[in-house]
């Protein structure tokens, strides 16, 4: 089965989380697609965001996956965890987000999803709203439990490496 990964990127403002959710997954299963939401602020660029994908989809395949849902899976490795709950941190939250979404299905179902999504946010650049900034340092040092040795040590242009290093670690580490 040919499967089309797309990411859509933007801004929303979401008053009711359980609400935007139930949408977020009706539109998922009329068109026969995988959504997973990200919390924008909490991915170290696109690099990051790509090799979490392609964990998932490689688990996946591998049948080495923890979480059922190709999107939860996604969520995990994006958040560099073993444990699904602990992943949703890196997930969306009420109030003010930057999100992207990842879209996983055949292409024509991709693309009617990803225009149904455009009218639920303001669609934004990824290669701005993913990029790694120092505005996202804070709540990703955190998420990532990256220390102020291991940043001395690499350096402060290090961190996106520091990041897809969990990521790359999510399996191994308890």
């Amino acid at each position: 089965m040919q499967r089309e990964i797309q990411v859509l990127c933007g801004a929303v403002r979401i008053p009711n989380l359980p609400v935007f959710l139930k949408i977020i997954t009706a539109i998922a299963s009329e068109n026969k697609v995988t959504i997973q939401g990200l919390n924008a602020d909490l991915i170290a660029g696109e690099r990051h965001l790509h090799f979490a994908v392609g964990k998932a989809l490689r688990a996946i395949a591998a049948g080495s996956n923890v979480a059922k849902d190709p999107g939860i899976e996604i969520m995990r490795y994006a958040a560099g965890e073993r444990q699904i709950e602990r992943s949703f941190s890196i997930g969306l939250h009420e109030g003010e987000n930057n999100l992207v979404f990842v879209l996983l299905g055949k292409m024509d179902d991709v693309r009617l999803t990803f225009s149904e999504l455009r009218k639920l946010i303001e669609e934004k650049p990824c290669s701005e709203l993913l990029a790694y900034s120092n505005s996202k340092r804070k709540g990703i040092l955190s998420l990532f439990r990256i220390t102020d040795a291991e940043i001395e040590a690499s350096g402060e242009e290090h961190i996106p490496g520091l990041v897809i290093e969990r990521v790359a670690l999510a399996d191994l580490l308890k």
